[in-house]
């Protein structure tokens, strides 16, 4: 569950896309399968909201971590993308 410190689950809100941690083997698959390395994925902060709701379920989350981000669509249906936790 969401700590009692946050006083608005930002990623329960319907113009905020899912958020999902990905374990280190999801990353690695992730990566492997779009040809990339960490460094070459758009970053998201440490800081960021969406970050600090998944640090009260998971505890905290190390730079360099994965999250995958999945918006809905009305053209695609879903749209997923993947985000380097840096610091900030």
């Amino acid at each position: 569950m969401v700590s009692d410190n946050i006083s608005f689950n930002v990623l329960k809100h319907v113009l905020v896309p899912e958020h999902h941690l990905l374990s280190e083997e999801e990353a690695d698959a992730v990566l492997k399968q779009l040809g990339m390395t960490r460094d070459q994925l758009p970053k998201i902060r440490n800081s960021d909201a969406g970050i600090k709701v998944l640090e009260s379920i998971y505890g905290p989350i190390a730079e360099g971590r994965i999250v995958k981000i999945v918006r809905k669509s009305e053209t695609a249906q879903e749209f997923v993308a993947y985000r380097l936790v840096t610091k900030g």
